[in-house]
């Protein structure tokens, strides 16, 4: 019995063909990286490759739960050797989390590594307004690209069960109705097994003996560009919390609401922007650091609802919706889904996984902003602040 597509046989023809195309391109380029008969395929490429081919959005910069969505449909995108048809990959990170199961039993671990997963794919889902989730996979073989597809589920508590004779002092082993997963204790990684045996489409790839020839053909630009959809825009990391103290402040930011000073509407918040960034991105948002001079904007969410926003607070300090309840409402009731009058604290982020937010121009006006993983803004910094 084959694997049932959800995806990949919904597609247009034309936009299944170009995904071949495209992958056998690539493919056929392995021997720039190695000089083995399976064909390579670099796993950012292969995100591109989708989304462009497949009129995605590419959420892959995020490094969320998904790594594209389309429609209502939330898509983790992954490629591998194909071996035995029965490989675990890693499908989640909780470096952060570490605090939430150190010394714990095993039994107690898969159960807080269940619910953090669990919490992560639903945020997901609520910020982009997607009811499904799949995986979408490559493997490769010799000489070959398989495509895979299979649900990408919740992990279901009530069929948990943990592996006693497969788990070591490494690697904890468990499994629901659902899949087989292992939790790598020492890099705090949660793997799962796929089983990729039936595939929707097998293609051969012919790797060429001289890919740098066929690079300096001027033709090959047609076939290998291959970019990120916003690549050619410019984006910044904003955190969701306090950039000074690394926590999220009881009355600004998030808990905007409740500041001192007047009677504020419940879901009143703005997001952080610290100084440096307007030094540092003089001009990427519509705000005047000399003269303190604020501009508004229109900004995407990640369920393409569009907000007007602008830049609010002295210093240009954060941006906010207008009305200014509607960004709030999303965040904190939709994604973080924060009871009314309830301080958003660090653990609140910490439990679905997220810290910070990626915010990209599109044009002078027109914004779109996503969640990114703990510790994204902590990174953007390292990189740019000088």
């Amino acid at each position: 019995m084959g694997e049932i597509s959800v995806f990949f046989d919904r597609q247009s023809h034309s936009q299944q063909r170009e995904y071949v195309d495209m992958l056998r391109v690539v493919g056929s380029l392995s021997n720039l990286f190695s000089e083995s008969t399976t064909p390579y395929l670099y796993y950012r490429a292969a995100e591109n490759i989708f989304c462009r081919a497949f009129r995605a959005n590419n959420l892959s910069r995020g490094d969320i739960s998904f790594d594209a969505y389309k429609g209502n449909i939330g898509i983790g995108l992954k490629t591998f050797m194909h071996g035995n048809g029965r490989k675990y990959e890693k499908v989640a990170e909780f470096n952060r989390d570490i605090d939430r199961f150190r010394g714990e039993d095993p039994r107690e671990i898969i159960r807080v590594i269940s619910y953090l997963r669990n919490e992560r794919l639903l945020a997901t889902l609520r910020a982009h307004n997607t009811t499904e989730m799949i995986y979408h996979i490559v493997t490769r073989k010799e000489g070959i690209f398989e495509i895979h597809e299979e649900e990408m589920h919740l992990i279901d508590f009530d069929t948990l069960q943990f592996d006693r004779g497969k788990t070591t002092d490494k690697n904890i082993f468990f499994r629901d109705r659902h899949a087989e997963y292992k939790f790598y204790i020492a890099k705090s990684t949660l793997y799962k097994k796929f089983i990729t045996e039936d595939p929707l489409a097998s293609f051969e790839v012919e790797i060429l003996d001289d890919p740098f020839d066929f690079l300096l053909k001027e033709q090959a630009s047609s076939h290998y560009m291959v970019h990120e959809q916003e690549e050619q825009f410019e984006s910044i990391v904003l955190p969701l919390y306090s950039a000074k103290s690394g926590r999220v402040e009881e009355r600004s930011g998030l808990n905007q609401w409740y500041a001192r000073g007047r009677v504020r509407h419940v879901d009143e918040v703005y997001i952080p922007i610290p100084k440096w960034i307007h030094r540092q991105f003089e001009g990427f948002f519509p705000y005047n650091r000399h003269t303190d001079e604020k501009g508004s904007f229109n900004l995407i969410l990640p369920n393409n609802d569009v907000l007007l926003a602008s830049i609010c607070q002295s210093g240009g300090k954060g941006f906010m919706s207008n009305p200014n309840k509607d960004l709030g409402n999303w965040i904190l009731r939709t994604v973080l889904q924060i009871p009314p009058h309830h301080l958003v604290t660090n653990d609140d982020l910490d439990r679905i996984g997220i810290d910070s937010v990626i915010v990209t121009k599109i044009q002078e006006d027109l914004f779109r902003i996503n969640f990114a993983t703990t510790g994204t803004y902590e990174e953007f910094e390292e990189e740019f602040k000088s």
